[in-house]
């Protein structure tokens, strides 16, 4: 299931993710996305992550593809989980995003409210 945040505003969305993300679901935070964009040059995104968050192969491979076309459009990604695994993959994508100019870290979950600022800043 994916939820926007009421924290969310101008050109900054934060999204919760639990359980398995369907398709409908991908396709529908993408166009949310992809209206923000019309709005906005770039976005900055909060992703909370449960333990459970998941993606189905066909939902996956959708989100891939749209963020791999839409990449240079992010400003910051903020990840906010308690998951060790979560943690670990965005040092690794981190790395490589810092090459196309986009700036994301990883906040614990008691962290969200400096995850926010980071964001803002």
């Amino acid at each position: 299931m994916i939820r926007i945040l009421e924290n969310s505003h101008d050109n900054v969305l934060g999204l919760e993710i639990s359980g398995k993300v369907s398709v409908e679901e991908q396709k529908s935070w993408t166009q949310h996305l992809a209206g923000l964009l019309e709005q906005h040059d770039h976005v900055s995104v909060m992703l909370v992550l449960s333990e459970g968050a998941r993606w189905g192969d066909v939902a996956g491979l959708d989100d891939i593809k749209w963020v791999l076309t839409h990449m240079k459009s992010f400003s910051r990604v903020a990840i906010v989980s308690s998951s060790e695994v979560w943690k670990w993959l965005t040092a690794v994508d981190a790395f490589f995003a810092k090459w196309i100019g986009v700036d994301e870290k990883y906040f614990e979950l008691k962290d969200i409210d400096r995850a926010w600022q980071w964001l803002d800043s």
